[in-house]
């Protein structure tokens, strides 16, 4: 029912029946009358469709070669590869709903694929239904065939988000002092990133729009690149496969917490077989030695995407959280 097409004959079927009680109690030869102030309400409890745009909005996008689109979908599970041409979707809530608080999602897949339906379009349609504004950005995937630098490459592209939306706040209804990141895995690292890293900006931001998240919740997230407890296929697609020192400590976000760093929530489980379940613990510990609010649940069960736990399970976290923490006013 979240889709537009869905919801819009559901809502006339709401109206054909309306009409037709409406209808008994009129004359066969009279039109059946439409209460317009319940049409209203019923058009205002739809969400608009979704929207995508360039994620820099037409201008050219920093920190790229000159490449022909690669971008390809690879089956059974519809992951994204080849990612050079980034874009962000949104996904505004019902009028009716809206409560103005905004979260910006990066969805995972080790920096080499990106999940778009499981990570994406099925959260963002999630927190939409809470009156939640949610935007899937589609970043680069990190290649030096489409970048000068890889390893900024995705970083950008979340400084960009955020600068998109509370540039936009205003024609999007939203609060600018209430947007929130969510990642997934290695768009928990991204996410992550973005929440410790805010204080350069890797982009175009003549405006000095504040670059940093008000809040970050992060769901089996890579979070450090040290050899010891890292995802190295995230490491090495983001750094190659002989970083330097300086870059394994700029991007282990465990090391780059302030603080100035962002309230989060961890989510993860304990049996993960694909992120050591240490990368929340030791983000988690950063955190609480800057004296920084952090919430934390660690599963007994569940593995790397919690499928083994109903979707619900954690999912209902996310908005509990923000609502508990006064994002959802």
């Amino acid at each position: 029912m979240k889709d537009g097409k869905k919801l819009w004959w559901f809502a006339c079927g709401i109206l054909a029946l309306h009409a037709g009680m409406a209808y008994g109690q009129q004359s066969p030869q009279s039109a059946p009358p439409v209460d317009p102030k319940f049409m209203a309400a019923v058009m205002d409890s739809i969400p608009p469709k979704p929207e995508t745009l360039p994620l820099y909005e037409g201008a050219a996008v920093p920190n790229s070669k000159p490449t022909a689109d690669q971008e390809s979908v690879t089956p059974p599970y519809g992951m994204l590869e080849h990612v050079s041409r980034p874009t962000i979707q949104a996904f505004l809530p019902a009028k009716s709903k809206a409560n103005g608080a905004s979260v910006i999602i990066f969805p995972g897949g080790g920096y080499v694929s990106l999940s778009m339906y499981s990570e994406g379009t099925l959260v963002a349609e999630y927190l939409q239904d809470y009156g939640i504004a949610a935007f899937i950005v589609k970043y680069r995937l990190p290649s030096d065939a489409t970048m000068e630098d890889k390893t900024i490459g995705p970083l950008q592209d979340a400084q960009q988000a955020i600068r998109l939306v509370r540039e936009h706040a205003s024609s999007w209804k939203l609060d600018p002092a209430r947007v929130g990141v969510l990642g997934f895995s290695a768009g928990g690292h991204l996410a992550a990133t973005l929440g410790t890293h805010f204080g350069k900006s890797y982009i175009g931001n003549p405006d000095g729009v504040n670059l940093r998240p008000d809040f970050m919740m992060l769901v089996y997230p890579v979070i450090s690149m040290d050899a010891k407890i890292a995802h190295m296929g995230s490491r090495i697609a983001l750094l190659g496969s002989t970083p330097t020192d300086e870059q394994v400590r700029l991007f282990s976000n465990e090391l780059q917490v302030t603080d100035k760093t962002p309230p989060t929530l961890l989510l993860q489980a304990t049996d993960d077989h694909l992120v050591d379940v240490d990368n929340s613990i030791v983000f988690f510990e950063a955190l609480r030695h800057h004296e920084v609010p952090v919430d934390m649940t660690i599963f007994k069960k569940g593995d790397h995407g919690l499928f083994l736990l109903p979707r619900d399970r954690w999912e209902s976290m996310i908005p509990e959280w923000m609502q508990a923490n006064g994002w959802m006013k």
